[in-house]
């Protein structure tokens, strides 16, 4: 599988358009990338990927940079441009969908890492230090927009900043967390969109005297009606989100955690983007396999 996957990778990276200026460095962007995925691929640190002996044998006489050259390529508008246009080009949607559910992933570090960026906030089953992975993901699984911060941030605030950076519409279905009047007044502003969310406080309670967002009321009229089969039904498939964030992390390759040399942010982001766009093309390698 690790093969295939970096295969898979060389073969886009030929595909994703580039800019055609020319450069002084002695490895392309294109290179950098790719040694830089078959560290991740392997779960491995960028220092063990510089090295020709961890590699393939019909791959050992191409010439590799230093880790030094990695550290600092790795960091260069260029390359992150074309990370982006490779993680674009496998996790976008292929087409507009009109179900789509949000929610976030703990992404745990020891609480005695000097980590200054993590943050300590609620994670599965209690407290943890680290970051958090925001997503809005689709029903086939693709990825309209994610993030990442530190594990204290406010779920609602992420929540608003990927719905506000995403062309969607349809259905936005996430828990109770996101149950808030500033949130559905994002949905109502871009229009065609509906957040769907069950009430923080329980259902068929009163709103006090505040003043409600349309979609708030109307979330609650899908869901707290005598004839809520619909809303419930959205709320049942939500569930699916849950097991694409277990696809991530179910198999060798994947986001199974952030290893020790994964700290700070710019690290942080570069891993989990390199995850999901590996899980992206195992999921599609298993369907063809399958096909077949």
């Amino acid at each position: 599988m690790e093969h295939q996957l970096w295969n898979s990778i060389v073969a886009l990276l030929a595909e994703v358009d580039k800019p055609l200026s020319a450069t002084a460095f002695d490895f392309s962007d294109e290179r950098i990338v790719e040694v830089w995925y078959w560290a991740v691929i392997n779960d491995r640190p960028v220092s063990w990927a510089c090295q020709r002996r961890h590699w393939p044998l019909p791959l050992r006489r191409r010439r590799l940079p230093s880790d030094a050259t990695m550290s600092r390529r790795l960091r260069s508008a260029s390359v992150l441009a074309l990370l982006k246009r490779l993680q674009r080009r496998v996790t976008a949607p292929p087409k507009p969908g009109l179900f789509w559910m949000i929610d976030g992933k703990p992404l745990v570090i020891g609480g005695c890492s000097k980590d200054k960026q993590a943050g300590y906030g609620r994670a599965a089953g209690g407290k943890a230090k680290g970051y958090k992975v925001h997503a809005l993901i689709g029903s086939d699984g693709s990825l309209a927009a994610w993030r990442i911060a530190p594990m204290n941030k406010d779920e609602r605030v992420m929540a608003k900043r990927l719905l506000q950076e995403s062309d969607i519409q349809g259905y936005v279905v996430a828990d109770s967390n996101y149950d808030s009047n500033k949130l559905h007044e994002v949905c109502v502003r871009k229009g065609n969109l509906q957040l769907v969310t069950p009430r923080r406080y329980g259902p068929y309670r009163s709103t006090g005297h505040r003043k409600q967002s349309p979609g708030r009321l109307r979330s609650m009229a899908l869901l707290e009606n005598p004839f809520a089969e619909f809303g419930q039904r959205l709320l049942q498939d939500r569930a699916e989100i849950e097991r694409r964030f277990g696809h991530c992390s179910n198999w060798g390759g994947g986001l199974n955690g952030l290893p020790a040399w994964v700290r700070t942010y710019r690290r942080v982001h570069r891993w989990v983007q390199a995850k999901l766009v590996l899980t992206a093309l195992k999921r599609q390698l298993n369907s063809r396999t399958y096909a077949a």
